[in-house]
C-alpha cells in the first residue's frame, strides 16, 4: 500500500477557535482521511506506550509559535515519511492501534455516523449479496457477514476476500485492490461517490490445488464454479470450441438438478475439473497498459496465476506476442509513482490525477543475466500485492506448511499485514528457508514498498530519489539449460 501526504489545508477550528492545519492522507492517490498534527502525535505516543521508543520511528518535533509556510511543508514531509515508515514496520503496520487509528480517521474525514446499514457485496457472476452491517465495521468483519449470508463455512472464510473494483464496459470487473484491514469497506465505496465502484467477493489464493479445501463444503463449490463460469465467458479463461460444448453441457446438466438425486454436485466437480484443464484458469486479468519488454512503449494485458505474471504484447508492427515471467525468477521489484514537475514545482493536482504508477521487476533471463521490466498502470499495486502472495504461497508449499494456517485469522495480530508491504520479511508463520537469501536480495528492510518522485517532463523514468524493493525469497537461481 503506497501511503502519502501529498497536500495540506488550512481549516477553521470548530466554535470560533484558532484555524489549523490539516494533513490529508493517501492510500494508493485517493484519499482516506485528514488529520491534525495532534491526532498523528497521540498515534506517536500510543504506539511509543505499546512497543517502546525503540521500535517507534522518530517523530516531527513540536513548535511553539505558528508554522511558517515552509515549515508546514517541512512537517508534511516528515509526517508522510513517518507514516510510510510505521506502515512498512509488520509489528507496528499490522498493529490494531494503527489500524485502528486509521478506521476511525477515515469514518470521521467522511462524516459517516456509526449506523447500521444494508451492503451489496458482488458475487463474480454479478449476484448481489445484501448484508447489514454496521458503517464502522472492518475488513474482516464485513467478509464475515457475507459468509454467514452465504452459509459459508467459518473454516473456508479465509480462502475468499473482498475486493474494490470497478465496472467495466465489457461487463467485467476492473480489480482496484484488495480491501485491507485498515480501512471499513462501507466508507471507502460510498466516499468514491460513483456507483460504478463495487466491493467484489473472489478466492483469495492461487494454486489451484487449493480448490480441493474449497469443493469440500458445498457452498465454497458453488462459489468456485459461480466464479469460474465468469471467468469463462468473460475470456479470462480459454477454451476450444469443443470444450466450450463441453462445459456447456456440464452446465445444463448442473441447472436440471433432479428432485431426490444430488448429481447437481458431481456435475459440478466435473465441470470444475474441466476447466482446471483450461489455459488461464484461476488468473486474474488486468485492464491493457504499457511495457517495456521487449521494448519500450508496448501496450500489454498482463494476466496474474499459477506464480506468473503471463504477457500478451502488442509490438509496433502490430503483432501480438505471448510470454510468462515466473515469480520465481524475479530477484525483486518495486513500485513507484511520479508526479510531473511543472517549472521546479509539483503540479496543482500532484497526487490526484496525474500520478503514474509503475511495477518494475528484476527477472533472470538466463544464467547471471537480470533485466528489469517494467509495466505502467494504475493497477500496479494490485499487481504488487499479487505478487507478493503468490510467493506467499511458493513459500508456504515449499516449507511443508498448511495454507489453512496461513489463512487464519485474528490469531497473530503482527500477520495482519498488507500483502504488498513487507520487503524482505518471510511469509506468515515461516522463517526464511535459507538464510543465504538475504545476502542475494540485497535490500533494506527500512526501505518502503513505494516512492512518491517528482519528476520533470523531460527527465528520465530511472531519476529516482530513492529505490525501494521488495525481496523475493522464493527466487531461485538457474542455469541456462533451464532456460
Amino acid at each position: 500500500m503506497h501511503f502519502s501526504i501529498p497536500e495540506t489545508e488550512t481549516r477553521a477550528g470548530d466554535g470560533g477557535t484558532a484555524a489549523y492545519v490539516a494533513y490529508n492522507i493517501h492510500v494508493n492517490g485517493v484519499l482516506h482521511c485528514q488529520v491534525r498534527y495532534s491526532q498523528l502525535l497521540g498515534l506517536h505516543e500510543q504506539l511509543k506506550k505499546e512497543y517502546g521508543t525503540n521500535v517507534v520511528p522518530a517523530f516531527p518535533p513540536k513548535k511553539i509559535f505558528t508554522l511558517t509556510p515552509a515549515e508546514v511543508e517541512q512537517r508534511r514531509e516528515q509526517l508522510e515519511k513517518y507514516m510510510q515508515a510505521v506502515r512498512q514496520d509488520p509489528l507496528l503496520g499490522g498493529s490494531e492501534t494503527f489500524n485502528g487509528f486509521l478506521r476511525k480517521a477515515q469514518q470521521e474525514t467522511q462524516r459517516i455516523p456509526t449506523e447500521e446499514v444494508q451492503l451489496e457485496v458482488l458475487l463474480s457472476n454479478g449476484q448481489k449479496v445484501k448484508v447489514n452491517i454496521l458503517t464502522s465495521d472492518q475488513t474482516e468483519d464485513v467478509l464475515e457477514a457475507v459468509a454467514s449470508k452465504l452459509d459459508l463455512p467459518e473454516d473456508l472464510i479465509g480462502y475468499f476476500h473482498l475486493f474494490l473494483v470497478r465496472d467495466a464496459k465489457d461487463g467485467a470487473f476492473s480489480f482496484i485492490r484488495k480491501l485491507q484491514e485498515f480501512e471499513l469497506p462501507y466508507v471507502s465505496v460510498t466516499s468514491l461517490h460513483n456507483p460504478e465502484y463495487k466491493i467484489l467477493l473472489r478466492k483469495s489464493y492461487w494454486d489451484s490445488a487449493y480448490d480441493e479445501d474449497v469443493m469440500e463444503q458445498r457452498v465454497g463449490l458453488n462459489l468456485l464454479y459461480a466464479q469460474t463460469v465468469a471467468d469463462i465467458e468473460r475470456g479470462w479463461i480459454l477454451a476450444s470450441k469443443e470444450q466450450h460444448r463441453q462445459l456447456k453441457s456440464l452446465q445444463e446438466k448442473v441447472s436440471k438438478k433432479e428432485v431426490g438425486l444430488d448429481l447437481d454436485y458431481v456435475w459440478l466437480v466435473v465441470f470444475i475439473r474441466l476447466a482446471q484443464t483450461l489455459k488461464y484458469y484461476g488468473y486474474l486479468k488486468f485492464d491493457p497498459c504499457v511495457t517495456d519488454f521487449p521494448e519500450k512503449g508496448c501496450h500489454v494485458i498482463v494476466g496474474a496465476g499459477n506464480s506468473e505474471l503471463n504477457f500478451q504484447v502488442k509490438l509496433p508492427t502490430e503483432q501480438i506476442k505471448e510470454g510468462s515471467f515466473k515469480v520465481t525468477r524475479m530477484r525483486c521489484w518495486r513500485v513507484t509513482s511520479s508526479v510531473p514537475v511543472h517549472n521546479g514545482a509539483l503540479g496543482p493536482n500532484a497526487g490526484k490525477s496525474e500520478v503514474k504508477l509503475e511495477l518494475a521487476f528484476e527477472y533472470l533471463m538466463s544464467k547471471d543475466r537480470l533485466q528489469w521490466v517494467t509495466i505502467t498502470s494504475p493497477q500496479a499495486i494490485m499487481l504488487s500485492i499479487c505478487l507478493q502472495s503468490m510467493v506467499d504461497e511458493l513459500m508456504v508449499k515449499k516449507s511443508g506448511g498448511s495454507i489453512r494456517k496461513m489463512f487464519r485469522r485474528r490469531v497473530n495480530v503482527a500477520l495482519q499485514r498488507s500483502d504488498s508491504q513487507q520487503a524482505v520479511k518471510s511469509p506468515p508463520l515461516l522463517d526464511s528457508p535459507d538464510a543465504n537469501r538475504e545476502s542475494i536480495a540485497k535490500v533494506s528492510s527500512k526501505l518502503g514498498s513505494v516512492s512518491l518522485r517528482a519528476i520533470s517532463h523531460s527527465s528520465s523514468s530511472t531519476n529516482t530519489d530513492t529505490n525501494d524493493f521488495h525481496g523475493n525469497y522464493a527466487f531461485e537461481g538457474i542455469g541456462d539449460e533451464d532456460l
